[in-house]
C-alpha cells in the first residue's frame, strides 16, 4: 500500500484498508494484491490538491495606498487577515511563498519607500 502511495508522489497521505473475513483464504500474495488494488482504485478517483506553502506578511502603508494594497493582495491570491487603522494602515495577510518576492517588489515600487514591513511582533 505504501508503495502505491510513493508511486503517486503523494505526501501527507494515509491509506487504510479494512477487510472483513469472508471465509476465503487469500494468502500473503492475495492480500498484497487486494490491498494494493484497493489503494490504487481509491487514488484513481481521488482529487489531488497540491501543497502550497504560505507565509503571513505584515506591513504598514499610508492611507492613500490602502486601496492599492488591497487590490494587489487580492490579485496575487493573498488572504487578508486583518486591517488596523492608526497613524498608518496596518495589514496582516498570507500569501503563497512563491508569490511573495514579486508582490513585495511591486508594492515597494508603488510605495516609493513609504511602506514598512515587520515580522508581526
Amino acid at each position: 500500500m505504501l508503495e502505491v502511495l510513493r508511486q503517486q508522489d503523494l505526501e501527507g497521505v494515509l491509506a487504510t484498508v479494512v477487510r472483513y473475513y469472508g471465509g476465503i483464504q487469500l494468502g500473503a500474495g492475495g492480500l498484497v494484491r487486494a490491498y494494493t488494488d484497493c489503494v490504487a482504485q481509491a487514488l484513481k478517483n481521488a482529487t489531488k490538491v497540491p501543497i502550497v506553502k504560505v507565509k503571513t506578511l505584515f506591513c504598514a502603508v499610508p492611507y492613500p495606498l490602502e486601496g492599492l494594497l488591497r487590490r494587489e493582495i487580492e490579485a496575487a491570491g493573498g488572504v487578508l487577515h486583518s486591517v488596523r487603522h492608526g497613524e498608518a494602515v496596518e495589514f496582516s495577510f498570507s500569501l503563497a511563498e512563491t508569490s511573495i518576492a514579486a508582490l513585495v517588489t511591486q508594492i515597494n515600487d508603488a510605495g516609493k519607500g513609504r511602506i514598512s514591513w515587520s515580522d508581526g511582533g
